[in-house]
């Protein structure tokens, strides 16, 4: 599967689990910067963040801040990492990082994966909570399903605690995340 390049500027509306937005610029040289401001069980949070990514989606760096904390994440695009500096053995053999504030991380393992239909892989991600800045192991799995009848991207998401179907544009960047966020712009 192929997608074609993103566009410099993408937004989506989180809603259900959270309400607020997201908006994500896209630079040329596989530098994405972002911010989420939302409100979920009557708090309100906001994070930015930027991710540095190869020319095959891997994640390369990550800073995520919230509210004067800041989180540093390194990856050196074989399956290390680390965390503001040290060492993170429980990320081994890791490619993507994925924002619990985020829809647009759910791109990176699709583009990198470039499953065909019927195809599934594993994809666990570095997975950054936005309330505590903390990085967990996130078990994950991608299964290619066929297109929609609009022949947009479609894919089962798995991890523990989620289940659903995720549809994608022709930029492999998630339209539909089922309870988390829709496409904006």
């Amino acid at each position: 599967m192929t997608f074609t390049d993103p566009p410099r500027q993408v937004a989506w509306r989180h809603k259900d689990l959270r309400e607020g937005f997201e908006v994500v610029f896209i630079e040329p040289r596989w530098t994405v910067e972002g911010a989420t401001a939302a409100i979920e069980d009557g708090d309100g949070f906001a994070v930015q963040y930027a991710i540095d990514l190869s020319p095959e989606w891997v994640t390369r760096s990550a800073r995520v801040a919230s509210f004067g904390r800041e989180l540093h994440l390194l990856a050196d695009g074989d399956g290390a990492w680390h965390i503001d500096g040290g060492p993170a053995p429980h990320l081994d053999g890791i490619f993507d990082v994925d924002l619990e504030s985020s829809a647009f991380t759910n791109a990176f393992p699709v583009h990198r994966l470039a499953l065909a239909v019927g195809e599934s892989a594993e994809a666990p991600a570095a997975w950054v909570r936005f309330s505590s800045l903390t990085v967990e192991r996130l078990e994950q799995r991608y299964t290619r399903l066929p297109d929609d009848a609009a022949g947009r991207a479609r894919f089962d998401y798995w991890s523990p605690d989620l289940q659903c179907e995720l549809v994608y544009d022709a930029c492999g960047l998630v339209l539909d995340y089922p309870g988390i966020a829709t496409r904006a712009a």
